[in-house]
């Protein structure tokens, strides 16, 4: 394995993970050690995320230069604050205490004033706000573009400990981007391969073929069917992260258009509900073209 791989890894071993203040479903964190393993940050050219999500990928590999795109302008709004220093630790915690003692006071009337004030607003830190107390820390959006999930039923949600815990990831997220060459865009996903080169690097992580999360619009068959085939005609090198399989199902899709690449298998637990037997093994891949 090159040096630079064993570099990433170390790194990551002997530093603690770094855990981003915006949770989305599928968020890759536990994996980031394996994805690490096996994706490498380009020494001279871009590393590229169509699908940047929570951004725990990037944030852990920290490139030097970075495209991070995603569909949902209200993730990349809440990291370009980061990045130019509106939005910090301490504006975080003055928000989050505000907010979070009416939200303890009023109750879920209180969530429902901030979801309908996000609506209208699409202020940042509402979303932050919306994303640490609603329910299971989902992003869903009606087809009216509206955020939509319902509360926590955790009126005391924002207690001192959590917030500071919140107010520390917006700190170090901020200390990871300093002096590095990031660009945060709102974006279509083919946007972030029209201009790849070679000596770029595609971190793939896209939605779930047939599961519609609600998170920007649906995920179909023929949006995957474009991504396998855009990432095969790019010159970058590229990885995709997907599930292979589990103890009920298999992925047809992954054997039918990304066979030809090499595969990296990880298997974890995914864990719904208190009861041992609602533990399932889930396996996950890694294709990268070269």
């Amino acid at each position: 394995m090159p040096l630079k791989f064993y570099s990433c890894l170390r790194r990551i071993v002997m530093t603690k993970l770094i855990i981003p203040p915006i949770k989305c479903q599928g968020i890759k964190t536990k994996l980031v050690p394996f994805i690490m393993e096996h994706a490498a940050c380009p020494e001279n050219g871009l590393w590229i995320e169509p699908f940047m999500g929570s951004g725990a990928v990037a944030f852990n590999l920290a490139p030097r230069r970075a495209l991070l795109a995603d569909k949902n302008e209200y993730i990349i709004a809440f990291y370009q604050g980061i990045q130019n220093g509106t939005i910090s630790g301490s504006v975080v915690r003055e928000f989050l205490e505000y907010h979070g003692s009416l939200l303890q006071q009023y109750g879920e009337a209180y969530y429902r004033d901030m979801r309908d004030a996000f609506n209208e607003n699409g202020d940042p830190l509402y979303f932050l706000f919306l994303n640490r107390s609603d329910f299971n820390g989902m992003i869903r959006f009606n087809r009216h573009g509206k955020f939509n999930v319902p509360f926590c039923q955790k009126p005391d949600r924002f207690s001192k400990s959590y917030i500071t815990k919140i107010c520390n990831q917006v700190t170090r997220i901020s200390q990871i981007m300093r002096g590095k060459e990031w660009q945060f865009v709102c974006a279509p996903w083919q946007e972030s391969f029209l201009f790849a080169t070679e000596a770029d690097y595609i971190y793939l992580d896209p939605p779930y073929l047939g599961r519609d999360t609600s998170y920007v619009g649906e995920w179909s068959e023929e949006d995957a069917v474009a991504l396998a085939e855009w990432a095969h005609a790019t010159p970058a090198n590229v990885c995709l992260s997907m599930w292979k399989e589990n103890q009920f199902r298999t992925n047809p899709h992954l054997y039918e258009y990304w066979s030809d690449f090499t595969w990296y298998e990880y298997s974890h637990f995914y864990h719904f509900g208190a009861k041992r037997s609602n533990r399932h093994p889930m396996t996950e891949i890694l294709a990268i073209k070269r």
